[in-house]
């Protein structure tokens, strides 16, 4: 399954963090962030409920650029 979320994220360097974060998040299986569209393409492994990993992308991304927000 894949989904489109809006992304709010100062800088072009800030949303490659937020993707390298999103890729190393388990039950993602890609992770595409377009910084000019303010828009972060998820597509989820079989078998994961979107929801729940994207509350974790979430912390993920936070973690590495904390000014970050990803619109559920």
């Amino acid at each position: 399954m894949k989904k489109t979320y809006k992304i709010e994220v100062d800088c072009a360097n800030c949303a490659n963090k937020m993707e390298e974060a999103a890729r190393k998040t388990n039950g993602v299986k890609e992770a595409v962030v377009n910084f000019m569209a303010l828009k972060m393409k998820i597509e989820f492994e079989e078998g994961y409920e979107a929801e729940s990993v994207m509350q974790e992308v979430r912390k993920n991304c936070k973690k590495v650029e904390d000014d970050c927000e990803i619109y559920l």
